[in-house]
């Protein structure tokens, strides 16, 4: 029963994608179990450029059945541009399943969201403001409105009255905005259960089945560990849980499910929207980083922040996850530095600390302490086995290992399928 969790060990954006799709061919199912379409990953098959946010990456497997899981918020409308956009391509996304308990988001989840946002200002979190937070607000609330609702009219308008009894005060009286009407939302939400009818099945008994069968399910996170809001850098955050423990509640499995973790980090860092970063480069060698790196969000379009490697970020969310493996992605752009930096603690109101600080005060006044590894000026991206890497590129690797305390079993060394360098087998 081989149950595989690939979690981003950073603030997103890390290629989790490329990852998963390494196993693409081998994975019986892939799950997305958490986040909505705040996420995004950009996949490279055969030259042809991908960009998912709420499909899993095993929708360009043939063999893979691509899963939507109960712990995912859904808006419709992007789903269905999303598989129109695949279908016109070509892909066959007739397998997909979404679980009947996943929740939807709202034309009034996305309304309070940017208005939101705008009220708080320079405490602004940062947020895409796509609906995400909101939906993830009313699920706990107990006012969410689920897939399943889609399929009984009479729930689903009064689900959606008593969701906005509450809301339309909100936006009449603080946000000064119009209210919305019940009936239109309702009616907005029901043009789409026909079409997502077909889809709709019990995830966690077809997930725990197939792990009963000895099949291969991948459980690919959203964002990152340090956006997770009980484990990351609150409040800067996400709304739901993207650790490797998220995929057993949002999917259904139980922890005894889960053989194998895996972490995805990039050969340095970058972060989107507001929060601490001990690392950002706010010069040119940042500029330098995003440019190389192509780092705009797949989703907002977002310049990213961009910094060298944090070894304490990432050694704590191996510590969180348990990996068994990390995946190292974008290791070509750093190709032509003659030295590179490496955090490898910080120095927190004049005391050293090689852990990430407890406290947000003390992650604010963190200041990187670094060491400084050899670069190399080769072009590395047609390298296929780690003994064709540079000396000083397989001596970065191997120094990255010892830092973060756990083993590199891949390298990413350019954007397409088939530009990785594997040192260990991810099944």
């Amino acid at each position: 029963m081989p149950g595989i969790v690939v979690v981003g060990a950073q603030w997103g954006d890390e290629g989790k994608g490329k990852a998963t799709d390494q196993l693409g061919d081998r994975v019986d199912y892939t799950v997305r179990y958490s986040g909505g379409n705040n996420a995004g990953h950009t996949i490279v098959v055969a030259g042809e450029k991908y960009a998912l946010h709420l499909l899993p990456s095993g929708i360009l497997s043939p063999k893979s059945t691509p899963v939507i899981g109960n712990g995912v918020v859904i808006d419709l409308e992007v789903l269905f541009g999303e598989i129109d956009g695949l279908e016109a391509r070509g892909v066959d996304t007739s397998r997909l399943l979404v679980s009947a308990n996943a929740h939807i988001i709202t034309r009034y989840h996305k309304e309070l969201d940017k208005v939101t946002e705008r009220f708080l200002g320079k405490r602004k979190i940062g947020t895409t403001g796509r609906g995400i937070g909101p939906a993830y607000s009313d699920k706990i609330n107990r006012l969410g409105i689920r897939v399943q609702d889609l399929f009984d009219d009479s729930i689903l308008c009064q689900k959606v009255e008593a969701a906005l009894e509450q809301k339309n005060h909100l936006l009449l009286k603080v946000y000064n905005r119009r209210a919305i009407d019940p009936a239109e939302v309702s009616a907005e939400l029901l043009s789409h259960a026909e079409r997502l009818r077909p889809m709709v099945t019990d995830v966690t008994r077809v997930l725990n089945d197939a792990l009963d069968s000895d099949l291969v399910v991948l459980f690919e996170g959203a964002q990152a560990h340090h956006l997770d809001v009980d484990h990351g850098t609150y409040p800067y955050v996400t709304s739901s849980n993207p650790i490797a423990a998220g995929a057993c509640i949002g999917a259904g499995v139980g922890p005894t499910r889960i053989n194998r973790t895996i972490g995805i980090m990039k050969a340095y860092t970058t972060r989107v929207g507001e929060g601490p970063f001990p690392t950002e480069l706010l010069n040119a060698d940042g500029d330098k980083l995003r440019t190389d790196g192509a780092e705009f969000g797949t989703t907002t379009g977002r310049n990213r922040r961009c910094g060298w490697f944090d070894a304490l970020v990432v050694e704590a969310a191996v510590t969180a996850n348990a990996f068994t493996d990390l995946f190292l992605t974008k290791l070509d752009i750093l190709s032509g530095w003659e030295r590179i930096p490496v955090c490898i603690a910080y120095d927190v109101n004049g005391e050293r600390t090689d852990r990430l600080p407890m406290t947000q005060t003390d992650f604010h006044h963190a200041v990187p302490v670094y060491e400084y590894l050899d670069g190399w000026a080769e072009d590395i991206s047609g390298c296929r086995n780690f003994a064709e890497l540079p000396a000083n590129t397989q001596a970065y690797v191997r120094r990255l290992e010892e830092l973060v305390r756990c083993r590199i079993s891949g390298i990413g060394v350019g954007p397409s399928r088939e530009q990785v360098v594997m040192l260990h087998d991810l099944l």
